[in-house]
């Protein structure tokens, strides 16, 4: 990414894209009747490995502020930033986290990168294959439940993966365990039969405080409860292999990834392990065929057809232009209940910067605060401020045409209904003589359509967002690849652990408040 932006221009597409109009959703549509058609979106993938038949996802953009004229402005900006030759590095290998000295190569977990790469990742993916399809079948006695236990992107992923899939049907029991409160695991220890369970540590180090210390309560349970080797009943997750052994974990039980995949891009990683042992190989490689059908087209399609690149205009366009401070996503699907938690990291961590690639100060607000949750129930908890509230807030909805329930189907026709309703709502609004009684109207949502739900959609979905933050970053200039800001708190930890910091009074009184002074 460094090296790849024209500064002068792009501080000249800024000032042209800061000197628009912004008509209303109402004029947009009322200027361009084909408005739907022009700025709808979509990418499809094979229903099966071979097949000529196709399943997708829509995306509607028509309901968002961007006219021809910021998109032209658009356009610009990216060709400014240098977004193709950035897109080339990021598939090609190149340096794009500048600040550790890496390549970010999440892309060739799924065939998407340099022949070298590709051929490493697969090589990995077969390890891990071997090792499930080897505990489905009872090399390591009956296996019936698994515990993973990681933090951030090594528990998010997989957790929403877990969640989303397992349904209707769990090869094995997997329980996600990311936060050192002790509740947290012990949950997971009631849920779980400790002669049937498997402990699988995901960390890239292999030193992340909380994981380790929740891997070392999980062995002595059990040990406690009469598990012979409880050792031989951990799979280690790790780009630090070596470390792995070290702790104890036998080397055939360790699945390494590379250290130039970040966390928050790793779910299709080895970090993906414990989804495949719920799902099965199988599913998971559906995973990857539905983030390579999104890899090809962000890969393959210039401007404003780019999918990826038209989310990143319209959130920088409300970021950046119309001030808005948050994006809001509302899946109106119960198994995508956690992929507003999963995108909080995954955007925030990667674009939550101050500075831009070069170190120098950036020139405006970068990510916006990425929170939501799931329809129908945030219509009646949440969206009275989206309608009537004071802040501007673009909303994400995402449903899937076809139900994942076999309950009545009116059941999924009023779920359908009210997703598309709300965004309806949002835009059209409605006068009234009682203040209290009226909506406003003219308020930007973005529709994401699935023909159904599985594996393969929640893949494109992971690499959509996985694209859309890239892009984003590349028209800010700043790095997305690292996360230096979440290591001073982690450093203040082990001072007031070790009690040789110097703290302020509050945290010192706080300190011994809290028993820790």
């Amino acid at each position: 990414m460094s090296g790849t932006a024209d500064n002068g221009a792009m501080a000249a597409a800024w000032a042209n894209l800061g000197a628009l109009a912004h008509p209303t959703l109402a004029a947009l549509f009322a200027a361009d009747p084909e408005r739907p058609a022009t700025l709808t979106r979509r990418i499809a993938w094979p229903v099966e490995p071979g097949a000529e038949a196709e399943a997708g996802m829509l995306i509607d953009f028509s309901k968002t502020h961007l006219s021809d004229d910021a998109l032209a402005a658009f356009e610009a900006l990216a060709e400014a930033a240098g977004f193709g030759a950035a897109r080339e590095k990021l598939f090609g290998g190149g340096i794009v986290n500048p600040t550790e000295g890496r390549a970010a190569t999440h892309g060739a977990l799924r065939g998407s990168g340099t022949p070298a790469q590709v051929e490493e990742a697969e090589a990995l993916l077969a390890r891990m294959g071997m090792l499930v399809e080897a505990i489905h079948e009872g090399a390591l006695g009956e296996i019936k439940h698994c515990i993973a236990i990681g933090i951030g992107g090594s528990a998010l992923g997989p957790a929403l993966a877990i969640d989303a899939l397992t349904r209707d049907l769990a090869l094995v029991d997997v329980h996600v365990v990311s936060n050192i409160d002790g509740l947290a695991l012990e949950q997971a220890f009631r849920a779980c039969d400790p002669a049937t369970t498997l402990i699988a540590v995901a960390s890239k180090t292999f030193t992340t405080i909380e994981t380790m210390t929740n891997a070392a309560s999980a062995l002595k349970w059990l040990a406690d409860n009469g598990v012979e080797d409880p050792g031989g009943r951990v799979v280690a997750l790790t780009a630090s292999p070596d470390k792995a052994v070290e702790w104890g974990v036998d080397e055939t039980r360790v699945l390494p990834f590379v250290e130039s995949v970040g966390g928050r891009y790793s779910l299709l990683s080895s970090i993906g392990f414990p989804v495949a042992l719920a799902i099965g190989m199988d599913e998971f490689r559906q995973m990857l065929a539905g983030a390579k059908a999104v890899d090809d087209h962000f890969r393959e399609t210039e401007g404003r057809s780019n999918a990826p690149l038209l989310a990143a205009f319209a959130d920088q366009y409300y970021t950046r232009l119309r001030g808005c401070q948050t994006r809001a996503v509302f899946a109106y699907d119960e198994r995508l209940a956690l992929l507003p938690d999963y995108l909080q990291q995954l955007e925030m961590e990667s674009n939550g910067k101050s500075v831009t690639v070069d170190g120098a100060p950036v020139d405006g607000p970068t990510a916006a605060v990425t929170w939501g949750g799931v329809g129908t129930d945030a219509q009646h908890a949440v969206f009275q401020l989206l309608h009537q509230g004071t802040h501007l807030i673009p909303v994400d909805f995402i449903a899937s045409i076809a139900p994942g329930d076999d309950l009545d189907p009116a059941h999924h026709r009023i779920l359908l209904m009210n997703c598309l309703a709300q965004g309806a709502a949002l835009m059209a609004g409605k006068p009234s003589d009682d203040p209290a009684r009226a909506y406003a109207g003219d308020r930007p949502s973005t529709t994401f359509l699935l023909d159904d739900c599985d594996a393969a959609a929640l893949g494109a979905l992971i690499a959509f967002h996985e694209h859309r933050t890239f892009a984003n970053a590349v028209l800010m200039g700043i790095n997305p690849f690292d996360q230096f800001g979440v290591e001073l708190g982690k450093a203040i930890a082990k001072q007031i652990e070790s009690g040789e910091g110097e703290f302020d009074p509050s945290t010192k009184a706080l300190m011994a408040a809290a028993g820790l002074g």
